[in-house]
C-alpha cells in the first residue's frame, strides 16, 4: 500500500528509542520518526503515536536495583511527563496524551469512548499520543506491551496502516544477532504457524516486547485490514524509504475478508468473563451459529459473569468454539444447565430472548 493512499496512520515507539542510555528521555533516536510524523501530516495523513517508555524515562530518577511494583509504577509517573515533555517539544503543533488499561478497551462502551475521542482529536490536528497506563495498571488490567497495545488502537482508529518500530530491520528467518545466515522476510501474505516460529524473544534490554509480541500484533492488525510493517527505528532511511512507497523491513499483507469492527474487537480485544462449555457434538449447528444455544445443550459454566459480558464459548472436547456477548447471568445459567425444563418452561425463556446475543459473536475457528 503506497503512503499517497494512506489517510489515517498509527506509528509505535518502543523504550529503547525513547530512553537508549537509561539515563531519561533522549531525542537523538526520535528526531527521524518527528520528521516523519511531520511529513506525513503535511500530506494529509492523519498520524497517531503509540509511545512506550515511561518506565524507562523514569528509572533514573530512582537509582539502585528495583524490583518493587510500586517504585516502577512510580517511576512510570515520573518518565511519562518526562516523555510527553520530549515529545511535545519536537513538534510546532499540539499534542494529547492518552492512558489506558486493557479495562479501557475490552468493555465496549470505554471503548467506543476512545474512539471518539481519538476521532476528535484528529479532526482537531493533534497528535494523540498513548501509552499504557503504568502507574495504575494491574497484572489483571494489563495489555502487557504496546505492540499488542498498537494493534489495538490501530483498529480503533480505523487506521490504513501501522508501522511498529524494532531495534532490528523486520522479521528474519532466524535471530540475525546469532545466526548470520538468517534472511530478511520483506513481505508476509498470511501469519502461520511458521512465522511465529520465526519470532525470537525480546531483543531489547530496555522494552518489554520481542518479535513474538510484534507478530501478534500484526495479526491483530491485517486482520482488520490494516497494512503493517516492522521496521528499525533506529535508523532514518526507515521512515525516508516510507515516505518514498518503498518497504524499509517486513511488510504484513492485509487479508482480503477483514472482519467487522465489532467482531474483531470481541475477537482480539474483548476479555471472556467466564466459560460456557456446550455440546457440538450433539448440535453441530452450534459450531456456527452459538446464538442458537439451549440451556440442555449447556455442560457446564465456569467463572462468574453478569448479563451482557463476554464469555468463551468452548465445547466438551476443549475446542474454542466462539467468544460472544450472554444475556444471562453464570448463576442462572449453571442453575438452568442443570434442570430438565418442561416446553412451557423453554417457552418463557425464548420469550426472554436467547441465551447469546446475536449481534456480537465471534466464531473463533473462522476469525483467529
Amino acid at each position: 500500500m503506497q503512503i499517497s493512499k494512506w489517510k489515517r496512520i498509527v506509528i509505535k515507539v518502543g523504550s529503547a528509542l525513547i530512553a537508549p542510555h537509561g539515563n531519561g528521555c533522549s531525542s537523538h533516536y526520535l528526531l527521524s520518526i518527528a520528521q516523519f510524523i511531520v511529513r506525513c501530516r503535511e500530506q494529509n495523513i492523519e498520524v497517531v503515536l503509540v509511545s512506550s517508555g515511561s518506565i524507562a524515562a523514569g528509572s533514573h530518577l530512582f537509582p539502585g536495583e528495583v524490583k518493587n511494583i510500586a517504585t516502577k509504577k512510580a517511576m512510570a509517573a515520573a518518565g511519562q511527563t518526562e516523555m510527553m515533555a520530549t515529545w511535545d517539544k519536537l513538534f510546532d503543533f499540539p499534542t494529547a496524551q492518552i492512558l489506558l488499561t486493557h479495562a479501557d478497551l475490552k468493555d465496549r462502551e470505554r471503548y467506543t469512548s476512545v474512539r471518539e475521542t481519538l476521532f476528535s482529536l484528529l479532526e482537531y490536528g493533534l497528535l494523540p499520543i498513548v501509552n499504557e497506563n503504568d502507574t495504575i495498571v494491574t497484572d489483571k488490567l494489563k495489555v502487557g506491551d504496546n505492540d499488542n497495545l498498537s494493534a489495538m488502537i490501530a483498529t480503533a482508529a480505523d487506521a490504513d496502516a501501522l508501522i511498529i518500530c524494532s531495534d532490528i530491520d523486520g522479521l528474519y528467518t532466524a535471530n540475525p544477532q546469532v545466526d548470520k545466515k538468517a534472511k530478511l522476510i520483506p513481505q508476509v501474505a498470511e501469519i502461520n504457524d511458521e512465522i511465529y516460529a520465526m519470532a525470537g524473544g525480546v531483543t531489547s534490554s530496555v522494552g518489554t516486547g520481542g518479535m513474538k509480541t510484534k507478530i501478534q500484533a500484526a495479526k491483530k492488525a491485517v486482520s482488520h485490514g490494516i497494512t503493517t510493517y516492522i521496521v528499525n527505528g533506529f535508523t532514518e532511511q526507515s521512515f525516508n524509504t516510507l515516505l518514498q512507497g518503498g518497504n524499509p523491513g517486513t511488510v504484513f499483507l492485509p487479508e482480503q475478508n477483514p472482519l467487522k469492527e465489532n467482531i474483531h474487537w470481541m475477537t482480539h480485544t474483548a476479555s471472556a468473563q467466564g466459560e460456557v462449555v456446550i455440546d457440538c457434538n450433539s448440535s453441530p449447528e452450534l459450531a456456527d451459529d452459538p446464538s442458537k444455544l439451549k440451556s440442555e445443550e449447556i455442560v457446564s459454566v465456569n467463572g462468574e459473569f453478569a448479563i451482557g459480558d463476554t464469555v468463551l464459548l468452548t465445547n466438551n472436547d476443549g475446542t474454542k468454539v466462539a467468544k460472544a456477548e450472554v444475556n444471562y447471568s453464570s448463576c442462572l445459567l449453571s442453575y438452568l444447565s442443570e434442570q430438565t425444563l418442561d416446553v412451557e418452561a423453554q417457552e418463557n425463556l425464548t420469550t426472554k430472548g436467547p441465551i447469546i446475543s446475536d449481534k456480537n459473536i465471534a466464531i473463533l475457528n473462522k476469525s483467529e
